[in-house]
C-alpha cells in the first residue's frame, strides 16, 4: 500500500511539472512575440516569477553541495532574463541545452557530469493586486515537490504573502 502512495505521489508532481510546462512555454511564447527580449522584464508574470524563483533558489536544497546546477523551466529568451536576475547563484544557474534529463532519474549538468535541480514556476493571471502561483522542484523522483504562493504588489514589486 505504501509502494502505490509513493508511486501516486510521483505520478501527481510529473502531472504537474508536465501541465506547468506546457502552460509556462505558450505564456513564455507570447511573451517573447510581444517584442524585444527585455521588454517582457517588465511584465508582472515575469516580476512573479522572479519572486518566486528567488524564494526558491533561497531553499537550501543544495545544502550538501550535491548539486552542480541549476535549470530553470521556460524559453530560452525568459531563462536568459532569468539567469541575468541571479546571475552569482551557487550552483549556478544554467540554460536548459547544458542539461541531460532521462525519466525518474535525477537531471544530470553536462558540463560536470554531476546531479542537478530543474525548478519551475506557474503564475496565475494577477487579480486586484494579487497573484497566484505555483513554485516546482524537481531532482529525480524522491527529490521533489511545490509550494503555492499568494503575492501581493506592493509599490509595484510583487512580494510572497504566503508560501505552502
Amino acid at each position: 500500500m505504501e509502494m502505490k502512495k509513493k508511486f501516486m505521489k510521483i505520478v501527481l508532481i510529473f502531472v504537474v511539472l508536465l501541465v506547468c510546462g506546457l502552460a509556462g512555454c505558450a505564456s513564455h511564447q507570447l511573451a517573447e512575440q510581444s517584442g524585444p527580449n527585455r521588454k517582457f522584464e517588465a511584465s508582472d508574470d515575469f516580476k512573479i516569477e522572479v519572486a518566486v524563483y528567488g524564494y526558491l533558489l533561497e531553499r537550501h536544497f543544495s545544502d550538501q553541495g550535491e548539486y552542480s546546477a541549476i535549470f530553470l523551466e521556460g524559453s530560452d529568451a525568459w531563462v536568459a532574463a532569468l539567469i541575468r536576475k541571479f546571475p552569482n547563484h551557487v550552483p549556478p544557474i544554467k540554460p536548459s541545452n547544458r542539461m541531460q534529463l532521462h525519466p525518474n532519474q535525477t537531471p544530470i549538468d553536462k558540463d560536470t557530469g554531476k546531479p542537478a535541480m530543474i525548478l519551475g514556476v506557474e503564475a496565475m493571471d494577477p487579480t486586484n493586486g494579487v497573484a497566484e502561483a505555483i513554485g516546482t522542484w524537481y531532482a529525480g523522483g524522491a527529490v521533489s515537490g511545490l509550494y503555492a504562493f499568494v503575492l501581493v504588489k506592493v509599490d509595484g514589486e510583487w512580494t510572497i504573502q504566503s508560501a505552502k
